[in-house]
């Protein structure tokens, strides 16, 4: 490295909800403690990095915002401009930012490619330099086994995979869902893949401390239930639900809204929680990791980031999973109650009363959520990026071509 601290960049996609970015600042936060200390350039959308709380040593450089609509296909959140004009420009931003910053490894999160095909050419010219090792970073349930072979197993994508990465880290503990047995997608890579283990939210605690002091101050003494619902974008109905059902004797519910909750849908929640002394909304939490430790129980839609957060703080948790368009929430959330840690609620039998049910029922002691699941992956990811910063780069001639505008 020449002498010079190693250099880190990190990609999230962004489109829906907060998840690869806080994902990816989770994981920041973990090398910045490390003793490799790496100077750290996120690339992600501006209005999430900029939302989030980052750790001393890291920095962004932000991307316009990607919506994903409900049937796979991305479109520009903000600008009026083209598909085409979008992608281009994101492209053309990250393919800068890696060329002057010249990191030692690039993470990218979930998608080998990036959003319809964006960083396709900058993996191409980081590849045939040889000096950036490139990490594909995935969660435990990419989505359901024929989504994903139809998705993943297109040729720029699995060809992707084979030449343009180093290696495959899987935020997951096998021993809840094994993607390499699952999907059977990664089988000629499989000497690349890790298994990292969960992500424990609880450092976040005392890097989100600061923050966290109004929100936790502002709370109503005594027991504290707390509903989240992701980006909101799609928990419009859990988030009604829960400020129609009843509240336990000495409980204050309190609802998160998600910064891209519809605002008809914000507006109905603020009409019931002004008539409710017993509830209150947030309409959006930087850093949920404190409220999540405070609450007694929690009732929330099945993210891999959330289920991280209710794992690692070992709260009663019950689970209503997003099932389409998509089911990957709705597989995790089935392992992990059928290991006992959660309680699930599926969509189609959410009501009011439902959550009035659950909330008034003797739990017994917390699950043991720490003594049955692996949360070692931010202790273990410091030592596979010193093992990529000691390894070979190996320069491979990868032009793989995607149109743009796929299904991402």
């Amino acid at each position: 490295m020449k002498g010079r601290k190693c250099r880190v960049a990190m990609y999230s996609p962004g489109m829906v909800g907060f998840g690869h970015i806080r994902r990816n600042a989770s994981i920041a936060q973990a090398l910045c403690r490390s003793p490799l200390q790496p100077v750290i350039v996120m690339i992600a959308e501006a209005r999430q990095v900029g939302a989030l709380p980052l750790p001393q040593g890291v920095d962004c450089v932000t991307l316009p915002a990607l919506r994903k609509e409900a049937d796979g296909w991305i479109k520009a959140r903000y600008l009026d401009v083209s598909n085409q004009e979008l992608i281009t420009l994101r492209s053309k931003v990250i393919s800068r930012a890696i060329k002057v910053f010249e990191p030692d490894v690039l993470i990218v999160d979930h998608l080998p490619l990036g959003a319809a095909g964006e960083l396709r050419r900058t993996l191409e010219r980081v590849r045939k330099r040889g000096n950036t090792r490139c990490v594909l970073g995935l969660r435990d349930v990419l989505q359901d086994r024929e989504t994903v072979h139809r998705r993943w197993c297109e040729p720029a994508n699995l060809d992707a995979i084979r030449d343009l990465y180093d290696a495959i880290w899987i935020y997951g503990d096998p021993a809840v869902f094994d993607p390499l047995r699952e999907y059977d997608l990664l089988d000629q890579v499989a000497d690349k893949v890790s298994y990292t283990g969960y992500l424990d939210q609880r450092p976040r605690l005392e890097f989100a401390a600061v923050e966290a002091a109004a929100t936790l101050e502002n709370l109503s003494p005594g027991r504290l239930v707390v509903c989240a619902v992701g980006g909101g974008q799609d928990g419009a109905r859990l988030a009604e639900s829960f400020v129609q059902a009843q509240m336990p004797p000495d409980t204050t519910g309190v609802v998160v809204s998600g910064l891209y909750m519809p605002a008809k849908t914000r507006q109905r929640l603020r009409r019931y929680t002004r008539m409710r002394p017993d509830l209150k909304l947030l309409e959006f939490v930087p850093e949920p990791a404190p409220l999540i430790h405070r609450a007694e129980r929690v009732i929330a839609m099945g993210g891999y980031n959330t289920i991280c957060e209710v794992l690692s703080f070992e709260k009663h948790a019950l689970i209503v999973p997003r099932v389409s368009p998509k089911p990957e929430q709705l597989i995790r959330a089935e392992r992990l109650r059928d290991l006992g840690l959660i309680d699930m609620l599926h969509p189609e039998e959410l009501s009011p009363q439902a959550l009035t049910t659950w909330l008034a029922r003797d739990l017994g002691p917390p699950p043991r959520s720490r003594r049955r699941v692996d949360f070692g992956g931010l202790t273990r990811i410091p030592h596979l990026l010193a093992s990529q910063l000691n390894g070979p780069t190996r320069p491979r001639d990868a032009s793989v071509p995607i149109p743009l505008g796929v299904p991402a």
